[in-house]
């Protein structure tokens, strides 16, 4: 993030996170300023582990299918002591397992 000090002559961008008139002249505080915002777009980095995850759900159909009859089976207890983080945890490992090769190829 930019700052922009405008002075409707002289224009001078400084550096920062703040919105303080210190940061770009603490001897003429009666500036006016207004934030910059530069193209991110450019500079942002995409992390591949979503989509990579996405790829590789079709192919971990059998986990998902024992967790949600897991889910389905115990949505009457009233006692909070049945789960299904077991069937939940295997349908992820396959998941993770899937997508590992596949994201490590691609770190520098």
């Amino acid at each position: 993030m930019n700052l922009e000090k405008t002075d409707f002559n002289k224009t001078t961008t400084c550096v920062g996170f703040l919105l303080l008139a210190s940061i770009c002249s603490p001897s003429q505080p009666d500036y006016s300023f207004r934030l910059i915002f530069s193209d991110m777009a450019e500079d942002e980095v995409v992390d591949p582990k979503k989509y990579l995850e996405e790829s590789c759900k079709p192919k971990c159909v059998k986990p998902l299918l024992e967790y949600q009859a897991c889910v389905k089976r115990i949505q009457g207890d009233e006692s909070g002591h049945k789960h299904c983080t077991g069937q939940y945890f295997d349908y992820w490992h396959c998941i993770d397992k899937c997508v590992a090769p596949k994201l490590f190829a691609k770190l520098k």
